[in-house]
């Protein structure tokens, strides 16, 4: 079995950090959280209500949307420096949405609720406005490109963006010719790169989707490399997260659709390349027919947000602005990881523990060397990701590296071991040492893979005896209790959502006023990106 190199390049970044003036460099990097959670009946199957108004307009709410359907909330943060203002946030949203929900539930697992197929998923809708019935057609083209239970699939995005006090000591310390918003780019882009190289770890540690209900399957025929475990249920022996595997989000329909993370320029390059290619199978869908919208267009892409990646670089764009246009216009100014499911144990879908431990991987990618990657690279080391994802758990397994191959607990053994001295940076004097505490938890799984989550959630199925979806009913109701009876509430920060849902009420309905584009002109200009 190869060793992956050594990488001086790293150990001189983190020397320079360490000796920096200010140890604290590291810290303060703004964390933010996207929870996707389908709504459910108290018989365990996705609801059919709309998104209720009381949560507000899930067009122009900052804070409590809607992801495909309209059975699946999606739940914003905004950016916090530190990781507990952001678990309060979650927190408190959590149970402001709980108090409009009635008898309904959100979906404590990241595969879906018992779904009587397509027709049961509801495509979200945002009124009658230009953006608003965009937003409807472009999931109105998903569901007729990938069908609609892929879609019904949730999870958890971290947002992060590094301390601006970072950047100039690593321009120092490389004795960079880059500086401002070129250098800022250059280490995003270096972070990408080796979020493909080493991205597995977070589906190994963090996967708890291994195991899905038969319903998700209705209509087509199991998978041979599932089994059945009781009613209803089939899983992979192995697997960490089905989700991010091949029957997930990992479509093979977008296979060939190599991204190239290599700069900002490249990037934006072959996304404009898919989003304005046309595609045979998606122009025999037809765009709009006897006057009913059925995608945006028939290309490759309708727009870029179709590309699913594990991580992306992002930008706050202007409304109506295209999310590629904004990194052209001013560059990178976070990351969005989108590799986590939702942490079935965890009442907010994520915990702080975890949340730290992200902040020190983001800090190792960019840290560590990253040369380019070209398209047969990147697909090799994608390659670990869908393996880890539908296999991690199989003993002796071995993942490709450019020196060879290398077993999976070594490679991730090596990985933590490098991310030791960036945690003690980010604890910066703390007695509590918390990242550290972060890390030492990730390293028992290592030694003791039945405390993986993927690997805990099949034990508690098997030792209950319940199927995949009685088990995530069970923790769904035991979420919805904890946040029913937290007390005492925050008073002003549940006033501050009821203000915040009424004004996006008014915001969607000024929003219809002021448009006077026809519909089709609309999506003219927007491809075009002349609407800003």
């Amino acid at each position: 079995m190869a060793r992956t190199r050594l990488d001086r390049a790293f150990e001189r970044r983190l020397s320079g950090l360490v000796n920096a003036r200010e140890r604290a460099v590291l810290t303060g990097g703004l964390k933010g959280v996207e929870r996707e959670s389908l709504r459910v009946r108290p018989d365990g199957h996705i609801a059919q209500t709309p998104h209720p108004p009381a949560l507000g307009s899930a067009l122009t709410h900052p804070h409590i949307t809607t992801d495909y359907s309209e059975a699946l909330i999606e739940l914003v943060t905004p950016p916090f420096p530190s990781s507990w203002e952001l678990q309060q946030y979650l927190c408190d949203v959590h149970q402001f949405v709980y108090r409009e929900l009635g008898d309904e539930l959100l979906w404590a697992t990241s595969m879906p609720c018992v779904v009587g197929g397509d027709a049961e998923i509801p495509i979200a809708r945002y009124g009658s406005s230009n953006i608003g019935r965009m937003k409807h057609v472009y999931r109105v083209g998903l569901s007729h490109r990938y069908g609609r239970m892929m879609q019904a699939i949730s999870g958890v995005h971290f947002n992060y963006s590094f301390p601006a006090g970072l950047w100039p000591v690593l321009e120092a310390v490389d004795g960079s010719r880059l500086c401002g918003q070129a250098l800022v780019d250059d280490g995003y882009f270096a972070l990408l790169r080796n979020y493909r190289r080493y991205g597995w770890m977070i589906l190994y540690l963090f996967g708890v989707s291994p195991a899905v209900c038969r319903s998700f399957f209705q209509g087509r025929e199991v998978p041979a490399a599932l089994q059945s475990l009781g009613r209803g249920t089939v899983y992979a022996p192995y697997a960490t997260s089905l989700r991010m595997s091949d029957l997930g989000y990992r479509n093979k329909s977008q296979a060939g659709a190599h991204v190239s993370v290599n700069s900002l320029e490249e990037y934006v390059r072959d996304l404009t390349r898919l989003i304005s290619t046309p595609h045979p199978e998606y122009r025999a869908i037809g765009v709009e027919v006897d006057g009913e919208w059925r995608q945006l267009n028939a290309n490759l892409l309708q727009i870029e947000n179709e590309y699913y990646s594990f991580i992306r670089p992002k930008r706050v764009a202007f409304s109506g602005e295209r999310p590629t246009r904004a990194l052209q216009r001013v560059g990178v100014q976070y990351v969005e990881m989108r590799s986590l499911d939702i942490g079935a144990y965890d009442p907010v879908g994520v915990s702080q523990r975890k949340l730290l431990f992200l902040e020190a991987f983001a800090a190792l990618c960019l840290l560590r060397d990253s040369p380019p990657l070209s398209a047969e690279l990147s697909a090799q080391y994608e390659a670990n990701h869908a393996t880890v994802a539908s296999r991690g758990r199989e003993r002796g397994l071995a993942l490709w590296t450019e020196q060879g191959t290398l077993a999976l607990t070594d490679w991730a053994a090596e990985i933590l071991d490098q991310m030791q001295g960036i945690c003690e940076l980010l604890d910066a004097g703390e007695a509590s040492r918390p990242y550290s505490a972060a890390l030492a938890f990730q390293r028992q799984k290592l030694v003791d893979p039945s405390e993986l989550p993927s690997a805990r959630l099949l034990e508690d199925m098997k030792r209950q005896g319940m199927s995949f979806s009685e088990l995530a009913m069970w923790m769904s109701e035991m979420h919805r209790d904890y946040f029913r009876e937290l007390y005492p509430p925050n008073g002003a920060r549940l006033a501050e959502f009821r203000d915040e849902a009424a004004a996006s009420l008014e915001e969607q309905r000024a929003v219809e006023t002021r448009d006077t584009l026809p519909f089709g002109e609309f999506v003219t200009r927007y491809t075009q990106g002349s609407l800003v």
